[in-house]
């Protein structure tokens, strides 16, 4: 959500971002905006009024890349105005940094993770890349010094020093591990920036980095479930299908802003509030809500 008050969507199956006016109790449809093929990311620039959206080429001559659209704030309407194209694959992640000047994304079917630079709105080619298989998310630090990527395939979170011109130098060491086989997935870093927590798709936990804010390195420190036990699911594996199986099927994760993160699971569609207590570490939720 915007600080206009707008709710964006990205609909990756017919291509488009709908939007919506959050009225405090509804939303309020207000447009649908078409040919995005692919869309299922984006990055909202709520000052300048813009949208980073990462798109699917729409025919075998146009490849995959990043969109500029202008947000109108009163009526919804998104309006394109540059690209990046992406030969190497589309975005499954992008996070904006350093106030709108730079931009982190992050590939999952290309394996890659980028930065770029924007000036006016316009996205410049990557000056910086790193390969790790099955990246799913990346984050910045608040200060725009450090960058996180989570590595699904290679049970990894790698992090950066964000140099000048947005280069990628590795810390020492490069990555931190996750559980074998946990599939970490998608990452918050809490307001005091002390704290990384990760979701993991295949196990359905989140695990607690601790962050060294001076250096930005990280050191796993506790894990937590954030699966329903009462649902009888099993721990997923690359490749294999949750639903069929019923398997753990972990989603997203979202910092709350003072002691809990909410962790969502979508084989059982459930919603979980996992405890963070002072010392940054984290304690299975008590109840689940059905979404």
């Amino acid at each position: 959500m915007t600080a206009s008050s707008l709710v964006l969507v990205a609909n990756s199956g017919d291509g488009s971002i709908s939007s919506f006016r959050f009225t405090g109790s509804a939303l309020e449809p207000l447009s649908v905006t078409t040919g995005l093929k692919g869309c299922s990311t984006f990055a909202v620039d709520a000052a300048r009024g813009l949208v980073y959206a990462g798109v699917k080429g729409s025919s075998s001559d146009e490849p995959a890349g990043i969109l500029t659209l202008a947000l109108d704030a009163d009526t919804g309407v998104l309006t394109p105005r540059t690209r990046l194209d992406l030969p190497d694959g589309g975005m499954n992640y992008l996070a904006l940094t350093r106030d709108g000047t730079g931009l982190l994304g992050a590939a999952y079917s290309g394996g890659y993770g980028i930065s770029c630079p924007i000036a006016d709105g316009v996205v410049g080619e990557p000056v910086s890349r790193v390969e790790f298989p099955n990246l799913h998310s990346v984050l910045p630090s608040a200060d725009g010094r450090f960058a996180y990527f989570v590595s699904l395939g290679a049970d990894l979170v790698a992090q950066y020093a964000l140099e000048d011109e947005l280069r990628l130098v590795p810390l020492d060491p490069e990555t931190v591990a996750a559980p074998a086989g946990s599939g970490p997935r998608h990452l918050v870093l809490n307001d005091a920036q002390d704290a990384v927590y990760v979701l993991t798709e295949f196990s359905g936990e989140v695990l607690h980095y601790a962050r060294d804010t001076a250096t930005g390195t990280l050191e796993l420190r506790s894990a937590a479930s954030a699966v329903d036990p009462t649902k009888n699911l099993g721990h997923s594996e690359f490749g294999a299908d949750p639903l069929a199986h019923h398997y753990i099927w972990g989603a997203d994760l979202h910092w709350s802003g003072t002691d809990r993160l909410w962790a969502s699971e979508r084989t059982e569609n459930t919603l979980g509030a996992v405890s963070v207590a002072a010392d940054g570490s984290v304690a299975p939720p008590t109840r689940f809500v059905v979404t």
